[in-house]
């Protein structure tokens, strides 16, 4: 199967990620008892497949992964992923942005004509 360009490029973190998530499939199916057959099966996708997302095969879309989590009952974690709550980084630009002061609106002048 041929990879893209993009995931050829993936940073290694990435890739470190990947792994490590399909490492942690694998071993969520396994602690449950479920065959990769049966495990495919639930989760309407081939063996094949299973295999590559076990591997932390970036080529795998994050659909399929959604659906492996699902079968094994982690799609709560899936949910907040990216939970803005849960971003640091994003939480401190944004304070850094705020304004230094809050000015009151002047009440508009009356008796003078524009």
């Amino acid at each position: 199967m041929k990879s893209s360009r993009a995931q050829q490029a993936l940073p290694l973190p990435v890739t470190r990620a990947l792994r490590k998530l399909g490492g942690d499939i694998s071993v969520a199916r396994r602690r449950r008892g479920i065959s990769t057959s049966l495990m495919a099966e639930r989760a309407f996708i081939s063996r094949t497949t299973l295999v590559r997302a076990e591997k932390g095969d970036p080529g795998v879309s994050l659909g399929i992964y959604a659906s492996i989590l699902f079968v094994l009952g982690l799609t709560d974690r899936l949910a907040d992923m990216a939970d803005p709550s849960g971003d640091p980084a994003g939480q401190t630009l944004e304070e850094d942005r705020l304004p230094k002061r809050i000015r009151t609106p002047k009440a508009p002048r009356s008796g003078h004509a524009a």
